[in-house]
């Protein structure tokens, strides 16, 4: 691979929501980082339209310190969009480092990731081994990405999340993939090239509060299955055909049992039973085609990703 001399080897980006308690604590632990690595790097910093000081922060270090670019969004994208504003905007010539503003993924591991991705890895994810999150929140977590690698197309790592390194190319390609409801690390895997593990134990939160609600950590859920799987889909086949088998079973029951034992129930109850079961059954599968329905509405508007705001490159507002 050629390297331009002019651009920096390697490219941290982190995105950043709410993060004024843990700002000073990170950027204090990427320049240390940073200072004593043997190859040229660049930090670049994503405002996800936070609503307390970190845009502030970001702004008072983007023009005192050359180490730090900083892309400011329009408004609160959503935490996949805002790494893909950092990629876009990433001029790193070999690799970037994808990290997260609260700390629980070390910035200190940078030198094994790159020293993985020089063995000729297009990607290197980091795999957590052990976390120190609530045991509801890490037992979801186990469940989920072992029924997602089960029902999806693509090969997804088991215990991966966005923390990884990925070179040029991957990332090239990566800003190339237009879909608006984004899932990076199913996106990495559908890509494919040379991708490895790398084990660490990732930590609690530094400070503040999770910015994942059980509500955005579903969403990010929804995309990687509906995005990644056509699972949904062929399971609405699977149960309407389970229905109308048990319910052709059921006939013969009650007329075999009508005519040869008598006893066959009266009343409204079985009726009932099976109208509430079928309707919930229809209920369930419009939900499912809605959720790709709507998905496609999305994507047909053809809207930009993600509108930025500004930025500041070499301490200067551009």
């Amino acid at each position: 691979m050629i390297i331009n001399a002019d651009k920096p080897e390697v490219s941290i980006v982190v995105p950043l929501y709410n993060e004024q308690e843990n700002f000073m604590e990170l950027t204090q632990r990427l320049k240390t980082v940073c200072s004593g690595l043997p190859f040229s790097t660049e930090v670049v910093l994503i405002d996800d339209g936070s609503k307390d000081q970190t845009p502030f922060l970001m702004y008072e270090l983007g023009l005192s310190d050359k180490l730090f670019s900083c892309v400011f969004l329009s408004r609160n994208h959503g935490h996949q969009l805002a790494v893909t504003a950092g990629i876009s905007s990433a001029s790193a010539s070999k690799a970037i480092f994808i990290i997260d503003g609260d700390l629980q993924d070390p910035p200190e591991l940078i030198n094994e990731f790159y020293a993985k991705l020089n063995e000729g890895n297009d990607v290197v994810f980091g795999v957590r081994k052990k976390r120190k999150e609530s045991v509801n929140k890490v037992f979801l977590y186990w469940i989920y990405y072992r029924i997602l690698r089960y029902i999806s197309n693509v090969d997804v790592q088991i215990d991966s999340g966005d923390f990884s390194m990925i070179s040029r190319r991957m990332a090239d390609y990566m800003i190339l993939m237009p879909e608006k409801s984004r899932y990076l690390r199913g996106m990495r895997s559908w890509i494919g090239f040379k991708q490895v593990g790398l084990e660490y134990e990732r930590q609690a939160r530094f400070a503040g509060e999770p910015k994942y609600t059980f509500k955005k950590l579903f969403e990010l859920a929804y995309n990687g299955i509906f995005n990644f799987s056509d699972f949904p889909v062929k399971f609405i086949t699977k149960v309407g055909g389970f229905t109308m088998a048990f319910s052709f079973l059921y006939i013969i029951y009650t007329v075999i049992k009508k005519y040869y034992f008598g006893g066959v129930p009266q009343g409204f109850t079985s009726l009932v039973i099976f109208i509430m079961l079928f309707t919930g059954i229809q209920l369930i599968a419009l939900g499912i085609l809605g959720e790709y329905i709507t998905r496609i509405y999305i994507q047909v508007q053809n809207r930009p990703l993600f509108i930025i705001d500004k930025k500041i490159i070499n301490g200067k507002i551009v």
